[in-house]
């Protein structure tokens, strides 16, 4: 039992490592646009909130957010609570936390719906695939049985690329030709589902721009066919977002969620950007919206656990780490 206990300690703290150094370079867009605030002994003054604002605004943040994060500061400092940079960085952590607790929230298969689906939707090369392969993987581990609906038959490696996926985690995957309808292709692997007993269906679809009016109508359709085999499915519509792309995904958000009715987040290759900070701006936009919309998973690697669930205590810990800390 120890030594079980210590092996998986073990993981955990490679798993943290590999979670820090995904973040690495919006830590470091941190780290540059503080300009050595949080780490030296500078006064807490006006001066030093003003470039704390200029380095939160260039990493993404937003204005909505980063205002939130400037006010609550300055509240601390006028309550001469914020005195010293180890306060600041304590405060500030805080802040950023409050401000994406409401998008923490675990992705759960509801075993009452049977086949739970899951539709996956994003623009062109967002991660939709693979961010799928990993999931099934995950929620095989879980327990789960799974299919995977090759929807995307607009781009034929993406077939394949599931089919790779689906291989490897011995998850069959229902597909047709390229070009086929991808409504048509869904509504085969539900059937196929129902008929097999899976608990699962992720469904994959093709990368498509927010602006495009009849692509996205393709997805209104889908979703209606789902709904037609199921009137509560899809049990979850997930925007699959870029996060190179940074503020960019604020419309994105917008778009899908008008078309499908988004209810949940994957913000792939956070391991490539600079630009993580848009999650708060993320947060800031979708906080008035009739619910929460929650970033259930981020992917911060190429590896299949690299594929994390969202933990905003986490995630801050991680932007804010000095060198050498964990």
């Amino acid at each position: 039992m120890v030594a079980e206990a210590a092996s998986e300690k073990k993981a955990e703290g490679g798993m943290w490592r590999r979670f820090k150094a995904g973040l690495g370079k919006t830590r470091a867009r941190f780290a540059d646009g503080l300009g050595g605030l949080l780490a030296g002994q500078r006064v807490i003054d006006a001066d030093a909130l003003d470039d704390l604002e200029a380095a939160l605004l260039g990493a993404d943040m937003g204005v909505a957010a980063t205002t939130q994060a400037i006010a609550a500061l300055k509240r601390g400092v006028a309550r001469k609570e914020v005195a010293d940079v180890a306060a600041l960085r304590r405060r500030l952590g805080e802040e950023l936390e409050r401000q994406l607790a409401p998008m923490a929230q675990p992705f759960a298969v509801d075993t009452s719906k049977k086949p739970f689906v899951v539709l996956a939707v994003g623009v062109n090369g967002a991660g939709k695939t693979t961010s799928l392969g990993k999931l099934a993987q995950r929620l095989r581990a879980d327990g789960h049985s799974v299919l995977l609906a090759a929807g995307d038959t607009f781009r034929a490696a993406a077939v394949e690329q599931l089919q790779v996926w689906g291989q490897r985690n011995d998850v069959p995957v229902i597909a047709q030709g390229q070009g086929a309808d991808s409504a048509a292709v869904i509504h085969d692997a539900l059937v196929a589902a129902r008929a097999r007993g899976v608990d699962v269906v992720l469904a994959d679809t093709a990368g498509r721009l927010q602006a495009k009016t009849h692509l996205m109508a393709e997805l209104a359709k889908i979703k209606r066919v789902a709904s037609r085999f199921d009137p509560s499915a899809p049990h979850e519509a997930i925007l699959v977002l870029d996060a190179v792309i940074g503020q960019n995904a604020l419309g994105q958000v917008a778009e899908f969620d008008a078309a499908v009715g988004l209810t949940g987040l994957i913000v792939a290759k956070l391991d490539g950007s600079a630009k993580a900070g848009a999650l708060f701006a993320i947060a800031a936009q979708t906080a008035t919206r009739r619910a929460p919309l929650p970033v259930y998973f981020v992917g911060v690697g190429e590896r299949a656990d690299d594929l994390r669930p969202f933990d905003p205590s986490e995630f801050v810990t991680a932007l804010l780490a000095e060198q050498g800390d964990g």
